[in-house]
């Protein structure tokens, strides 16, 4: 293919390319919004220790690291209809996704609230705090510090898991490559621009994690 040939079929495709790009984008924010709800909620649970949620919390992370995550797609979209539970696609998408991810961000935020040193507990039940006051005020912000590389860390390799929901018929930037191929039959020039979408995407949220590391660390050293 000639350079002039290349160029019109990537300004064809481009456009229905950035659509899958975009949903992708969506699926990733999305995932990563109720992923870090569950892992907050998953990792409390295991520090607080409470009697049967606790182990349940840890299995649970157990599960979701140790299966693929294409395995999990498939039990959510085409194995809970056969109980009666059904899902669309970008729902099933989103969920498999969330639960996937809140699993590896539950270890990273345990991490990083053990990451903080135990004399803050301390100092503010010593200052009357309540242990849940402690955690929001005291423990929290210093602990999102700690844990804000392994969380953008996460939602740049969950862009990238996006591509695994193609095969739930999600309409994220592989299917819209792959629908794209099928009618020019290009392989080569379109997955290389796909892979280049996807590297802008993790570069560009690359760049917002080291700004936002440097703003963290400003505001802890004042």
């Amino acid at each position: 293919m000639d350079l002039s040939g290349l160029t019109s079929l990537l300004r064809d495709a481009l456009p229905l390319m950035l659509k899958g790009a975009a949903w992708t984008l969506l699926l990733a924010v999305a995932s990563v919004f109720f992923g870090a709800i569950i892992g907050t909620v998953v990792a409390v649970t295991r520090l607080a220790k409470v009697p049967g949620l606790s182990q349940f919390a840890a299995l649970y992370v157990s599960c979701m690291r140790g299966t693929p995550l294409l395995v999990q797609l498939f039990v959510i979209y085409f194995g809970l209809p056969s109980i009666g539970i059904q899902f669309d696609p970008i729902s099933a998408g989103i969920l498999g996704l969330s639960l996937n991810v809140g699993a590896y961000l539950s270890e990273t935020i345990r991490g990083a609230i053990n990451g903080v040193e135990h004399g803050q507990w301390n100092a503010a039940r010593s200052l009357g705090l309540t242990q849940a006051q402690t955690l929001r005020y005291v423990i929290g912000p210093q602990a999102l510090r700690l844990a804000v590389p392994s969380l953008s860390n996460s939602l740049i390799s969950l862009i990238k898991d996006t591509s695994l929901v193609s095969v739930i018929a999600v309409g994220e930037l592989m299917l819209a490559t792959k629908e794209v191929i099928a009618t020019t039959f290009q392989p080569f020039p379109l997955y290389l621009a796909a892979a280049g979408i996807y590297w802008a995407m993790s570069a560009s949220f690359e760049t917002l994690q080291k700004k936002l590391e440097v703003r963290l660390n400003r505001s802890y050293l004042r």
